[in-house]
């Protein structure tokens, strides 16, 4: 238990043959006077009135914190997580491909072709194909036909408005849209467009991959994984983003087929 001190005249040390520390005060005791008697063996702190003495104990025990080593079941758990995550990314972004090709037109009518419009439902865009049934009755028409016939004119603005480059052709029950041949030109024009998308979801992929060294090289430095286990990690992961860039080829390929075929 700490002794208690009041700012006295004098105090005596409680040490016997005091150590030079505590006849060498530091310069902040200014105003501190003190003797030492060799015969007493004690040493007098000569204290000035404001000067009070803390009731802290001299020496204080400090407290380690305990840290936990993670398991080896929540290394693997975490490890797992991270390849789910960097799975599922990359499947939406192969979904992510094949929709933003299927909005592009080719010399065939295909329902896809409308995925991307968006239509100003009651103060609130929507897609169109959630307000309307559209089907293919020939290979070069479309029928877009509402569930609510009151909303006809505001699909009709909407595909006026798209960069689809076809005029609808509303009767008051449903659109008929027919697709227009295209020319070789705007077919090498559509290749290009389809190609920067491939290549935009190219780039998805290399986030994906890196977001993911990320997450390994964090477990790396918490002490979780080895330096040998990151590199495997990361060669298993270029594997894997290797695999869905030949996905981006492939169906690039069969777009590209598509609309340079007459």
């Amino acid at each position: 238990m700490a002794t208690s001190f009041s700012p006295t005249t004098s105090v005596r040390s409680i040490f016997r043959n005091p150590p030079e520390a505590l006849l060498s005060l530091p310069d902040s005791f200014s105003g501190v006077k003190r003797s030492f008697n060799s015969a007493a063996s004690y040493a007098t702190l000569k204290l000035p009135p404001a000067f009070a003495l803390s009731r802290r104990p001299l020496l204080s025990h400090r407290r380690t914190a305990l840290v936990r080593a993670a398991t080896i079941e929540e290394i693997e758990a975490e490890k797992a997580a991270i390849e789910k995550d960097v799975k599922n990314r990359m499947e939406r972004t192969i979904e992510n491909v094949r929709t933003n090709f299927n909005s592009v037109r080719t010399g065939r009518a295909n329902p896809a072709m409308l995925d991307k419009i968006e239509v100003e439902y009651y103060g609130s865009p929507v897609s169109l194909k959630s307000i309307a049934q559209i089907s293919t009755p020939d290979a070069s028409s479309l029928l877009v036909q509402p569930y609510d016939k009151s909303s006809l004119k505001a699909i009709e603005k909407a595909i006026v408005s798209s960069d689809l480059g076809m005029t609808p052709n509303n009767d008051g029950e449903l659109i008929r849209l027919s697709i227009p041949q295209l020319t070789s030109e705007r077919r090498k024009e559509l290749s290009k467009i389809v190609a920067k998308q491939a290549e935009e979801g190219k780039v998805a992929l290399r986030n994906i991959r890196r977001d993911a060294l990320k997450a390994y090289d964090k477990l790396e430095k918490e002490k979780k994984l080895s330096e040998d286990n990151v590199k495997d990690l990361s060669s298993d992961l270029q594997k894997l983003t290797d695999e869905y860039m030949k996905k981006v080829d492939t169906i690039f390929k069969q777009k590209e087929k598509e609309l340079l075929t007459v």
